[in-house]
């Protein structure tokens, strides 16, 4: 037996080989972790962003519907495909195309991306914590830790989650399991108060209370349909057309499986987000936001207070649960990626680090309170990675490329693989920038762009066949 099998078999990971039949698992496993995932903490933030765009009913309503919506199909028929037939993580299945040495730099930059991603987490299960103690809530415009109180619960929350993630999948999927019943719950029934608070009981009076929008807030661009609908399908672009998912669905039995993600699309990224947007719009009405609207100032977003004005101590353990749900697997994933740069640290440990980076990241509220851009930014920058895997499984042969060519030549660093992601992400980022273009309508242009590139590259650049 190898090293690597050995190194496998201890940890129950199979971060270095095809997942084996015994250790596949059925869709109930995967539903539990898509609906607690994202059906989570973020939710209690995206959902009050949306409203500081000024965005108008109909826009997030449908919005929302038609990009979630693309999102499942990407699951579906892209990860949970591609994972079920090799049945490797992101990162092995990377370095077989990319070589050694190009996906130590790609793991290391997507696993501190994710540490960042559950350090907002992080941030926003504080909120709820601190409330017993009148600790001073993070404001829009904040980036430092606001005081002692803040980085003790903070560091507590971290260590917790932490631990949690570096028991492995399973640990994960049981965690996700036992929360999200009760964080969906919280999510209904506080849109619920929260439209009795607002005095609803007819769609024309929400429709009156929101239906056109209005300005967006101080430092804010005005959303329309066509943002939300782009920002919703990428909100995860990372983990579906970027096939950060790879590692999650290799443990499916069946393709089929993708269809799970619907779970945290719909209840999370649609239900939540709408329950979430109208706590904050109850929150907007009070004499204390009065006065930051007053002085030009965005009011703050904080979860746990919001979800406590609606629901009381089930929603300050809402937004506690929530944050754990999603920082559990995104530590998980971030300490993967690390697995594959440090092979020899048992994966228990790299995920100990992950977690750690994560906590220090969440002691600075500006990832929570930015989290519409860093989204974006994120699976902008990640997504066309995935492009790479896609399109060489499904136009490879056609182009006349080798499959797996890193591996099947002993390239270290397949520049075709390289040059592919940077033509396309400066180029696309540049037009962002020159031109003042919302991120998100350049990501799909940018993943296809770097598809395409890699597949002519790889023509030039693999001089010969490799059996």
């Amino acid at each position: 037996m190898s090293e690597a099998a050995i190194e496998t078999e201890v940890s129950g990971e199979f971060e270095r080989q095809s997942v084996p039949k015994s250790k596949w698992k059925s869709w109930k496993s995967f539903l539990g972790m898509y609906a607690g995932e994202h059906a989570a903490g973020t939710e209690f933030v995206i959902g009050p962003l949306f409203l500081t765009t000024g965005v108008s009913a109909f826009d997030l309503l449908f919005g929302l519907l038609i990009g979630n919506l693309l999102a499942v199909l990407s699951w579906r028929f892209l990860t949970a495909e591609i994972a079920v037939k090799f049945r490797y993580t992101l990162y092995y299945h990377l370095e077989k195309i990319c070589g050694t040495r190009l996906v130590t730099l790609y793991n290391l930059a997507n696993g501190l991306l994710f540490c960042f991603l559950a350090g907002a987490m992080i941030t926003i299960s504080a909120t709820a914590v601190g409330i017993p103690f009148d600790m001073e809530m993070p404001r829009l415009t904040d980036t430092m830790p606001s005081s002692v109180t803040w980085v003790v619960i903070v560091l507590c929350i971290g260590a917790v989650i932490s631990l949690i993630a570096a028991k492995g999948y399973s640990m994960v999927a049981k965690a996700a399991n036992w929360m999200s019943p009760i964080i969906v719950l919280a999510f209904i029934v506080s849109g619920v108060v929260a439209l009795f608070q607002l005095e609803v009981s007819s769609f024309n009076d929400f429709w009156n209370i929101w239906g056109e929008g209005g300005e967006p807030f101080p430092g804010q661009i005005k959303y329309t349909f066509w943002h939300v609908m782009l920002w919703s399908w990428f909100a995860n672009a990372a983990m579906h057309i970027g096939m950060s998912d790879l590692s999650v669905f290799r443990f499916a039995k069946k393709p089929s499986v993708g269809w799970t993600s619907a779970a945290g699309m719909y209840v999370g990224h649609y239900i939540a987000w709408i329950a979430a947007c109208l706590l904050y719009a109850v929150y907007l009405k009070s004499p204390e936001a009065a006065v930051f609207l007053d002085n030009g100032e965005a009011p703050p977003v904080a979860p746990g207070p919001l979800a406590y004005n609606a629901i009381g101590v089930f929603g300050i353990l809402a937004v506690i649960l929530a944050g754990w749900t999603t920082a559990n697997p995104t530590i998980y994933r971030a300490g993967l990626a690390f697995q594959a740069i440090m092979p020899k640290m048992s994966t228990f440990w790299v995920t100990i680090v992950a977690g750690s980076i994560a906590t220090i990241a969440g002691l600075f509220p500006a990832f929570a309170m930015k989290l519409l851009d860093f989204v974006a930014i994120y699976g902008f920058i990640l997504a066309p990675i995935g492009a790479i895997i896609v399109f060489e499984y499904f136009f490879g042969k056609q182009a006349g490329i080798q499959s797996f060519y890193a591996e099947k030549s002993g390239v270290k660093f397949n520049q075709a693989v390289f040059w592919a992601w940077a033509i396309s992400f400066g180029v696309f980022f540049t037009i962002s920038i020159q031109f003042d273009i919302f991120l998100s309508f350049l990501t799909f242009p940018a993943w296809i762009g770097c598809g395409i590139l890699f597949l002519i590259i790889s023509k030039f650049y693999q001089k010969r066949v490799v059996v």
